[in-house]
Protein backbone atom coordinates (compact mmCIF):
# COMPACT_ATOMS: atom_id res chain seq x y z
CA UNK A 1 0.00 0.00 0.00
CA UNK A 2 1.48 3.63 -1.07
CA UNK A 3 1.67 6.14 2.30
CA UNK A 4 -1.25 8.25 0.69
CA UNK A 5 -3.43 5.76 0.79
CA UNK A 6 -3.03 4.84 4.16
CA UNK A 7 -6.04 5.68 6.66
CA UNK A 8 -5.36 7.58 9.46
CA UNK A 9 -8.45 6.99 11.37
CA UNK A 10 -10.13 3.88 12.86
CA UNK A 11 -13.27 2.44 11.25
CA UNK A 12 -15.16 2.93 14.35
CA UNK A 13 -14.34 6.90 13.96
CA UNK A 14 -15.32 7.12 10.62
CA UNK A 15 -18.46 5.27 11.69
CA UNK A 16 -19.41 7.85 14.17
CA UNK A 17 -17.87 10.65 12.00
CA UNK A 18 -20.41 9.83 8.95
CA UNK A 19 -23.39 9.07 11.06
CA UNK A 20 -23.33 12.56 13.24
CA UNK A 21 -22.47 13.98 10.04
CA UNK A 22 -25.55 12.61 8.78
CA UNK A 23 -27.68 13.37 12.23
CA UNK A 24 -26.77 16.96 11.61
CA UNK A 25 -27.69 16.92 7.84
CA UNK A 26 -31.09 15.61 8.80
CA UNK A 27 -32.26 18.12 11.65
CA UNK A 28 -30.56 21.07 9.55
CA UNK A 29 -32.83 20.37 6.29
CA UNK A 30 -35.86 19.82 8.58
CA UNK A 31 -35.30 23.09 10.13
CA UNK A 32 -34.38 24.95 6.81
CA UNK A 33 -37.58 23.14 5.23
CA UNK A 34 -39.51 24.07 8.27
CA UNK A 35 -38.88 27.70 8.17
CA UNK A 36 -38.93 27.84 4.10
CA UNK A 37 -42.44 26.67 4.35
CA UNK A 38 -43.31 29.18 7.32
CA UNK A 39 -42.33 32.17 5.47
CA UNK A 40 -44.36 30.69 2.57
CA UNK A 41 -47.38 30.51 4.03
CA UNK A 42 -47.35 33.96 6.19
CA UNK A 43 -46.08 35.36 2.19
CA UNK A 44 -49.67 33.45 0.90
CA UNK A 45 -51.63 34.57 3.77
CA UNK A 46 -50.61 37.95 3.04
CA UNK A 47 -51.21 38.46 -0.51
CA UNK A 48 -54.58 36.40 0.45
CA UNK A 49 -54.46 33.98 -2.41
CA UNK A 50 -56.71 31.41 -0.77
CA UNK A 51 -60.21 33.11 -2.07
CA UNK A 52 -58.63 33.35 -5.57
CA UNK A 53 -57.52 29.68 -5.53
CA UNK A 54 -61.18 28.86 -3.71
CA UNK A 55 -63.02 30.60 -6.56
CA UNK A 56 -60.73 28.51 -9.03
CA UNK A 57 -61.60 25.39 -8.31
CA UNK A 58 -65.45 26.11 -7.22
CA UNK A 59 -65.57 27.53 -11.00
CA UNK A 60 -63.97 24.17 -12.22
CA UNK A 61 -66.51 22.09 -9.81
CA UNK A 62 -69.68 23.80 -11.31
CA UNK A 63 -68.31 23.27 -14.97
CA UNK A 64 -67.32 19.86 -14.80
CA UNK A 65 -70.79 19.25 -12.73
CA UNK A 66 -73.28 20.95 -15.31
CA UNK A 67 -71.33 19.01 -17.96
CA UNK A 68 -71.61 15.53 -16.60
CA UNK A 69 -74.71 15.43 -13.97
CA UNK A 70 -74.41 11.49 -13.68
CA UNK A 71 -71.41 12.62 -10.99
CA UNK A 72 -73.94 13.88 -8.70
CA UNK A 73 -75.24 10.38 -7.67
Amino acid sequence: MEPHEKIERTKRQIFINNFIGGIAWGLGATIGLAIVLTTLGLVVSKVNLIPVVGTFVSNILSFVLQNNPQLMR
